[in-house]
């Protein structure tokens, strides 16, 4: 039952697969990530009562959304991908993602993955978003690893989320949840966190200060 479960912290585990001569691009890796939180979400047996995930994930959505973003090659994402998940495969990126599971109880072969080398470069410059397309703005004054950004940026997807109507979660899940993550431009940057749309402002539990607006969701969608 729900209420056995709630007073535990769960995490969320994404799980990137990294190989040493053949990484992903930074941009392919955020996006992956963030669809993978909302494949995830929408998943039957994630929003289904009866699903085997809803109750988990109703305890994790009840504390802090903390999602932990480490990495796998070789064996390692071998092994990730035998356990329970679904693996969203975008561009040159692949990205598993796990039901929620307590803040101290990782499965083994999660729990010895690293959390560091997600440092991941641009090889080109990604295109501007399509028009009408959902964006991801990732701050444009915050360093963060891609292991960080990918965190955040699965945020901003879910909160997002959460802020849509039965409908526009319908349209978005129909268009295999589209979306793009870009940085935003500095002179853009004070308009977006000043409107409505929905704002990460990071914990700080690493890597930058707590209350960092990290991320500004702008789906075009209205709640309905």
């Amino acid at each position: 039952m729900i209420g056995a479960v709630s007073s535990i912290e769960y995490v969320l585990p994404l799980v990137a697969h990294i190989e040493k001569d053949e990484p992903p691009a930074r941009t392919d890796a955020l996006e992956a990530a963030a669809r993978a939180v909302l494949v995830l979400l929408a998943d039957a047996r994630s929003a289904d009562p009866e699903g085997d995930w809803y109750e988990v994930v109703e305890a994790w959505q009840g504390h802090r959304i903390r999602k932990v973003v480490r990495r796998a090659r070789g064996g390692e994402w071998r092994r990730a991908g035998a356990l329970p998940g679904i693996t969203v495969t975008h561009r040159t990126a692949e990205v598993r993602v796990y039901p929620p599971i307590p803040l101290d109880g990782w499965p083994k072969d999660l729990a010895r993955l690293q959390v560091s080398g997600t440092d991941l470069d641009e090889p080109v410059a990604p295109p501007a978003a399509d028009p009408g397309q959902p964006v991801l703005w990732l701050n444009p004054s915050l360093e963060m690893t891609a292991g960080k950004a990918m965190a955040q940026v699965g945020h901003g997807a879910h909160i997002a989320w959460m802020g849509l109507g039965p409908g526009a979660r319908k349209e978005w899940a129909a268009r295999d949840f589209d979306l793009a993550v870009r940085v935003a431009d500095p002179a853009a940057w004070p308009a977006l966190t000043g409107g409505a749309r929905p704002v990460v402002r990071d914990a700080g539990f690493t890597e930058i200060a707590p209350g960092s607006c990290t991320v500004v969701a702008d789906v075009p969608w209205p709640t309905r």
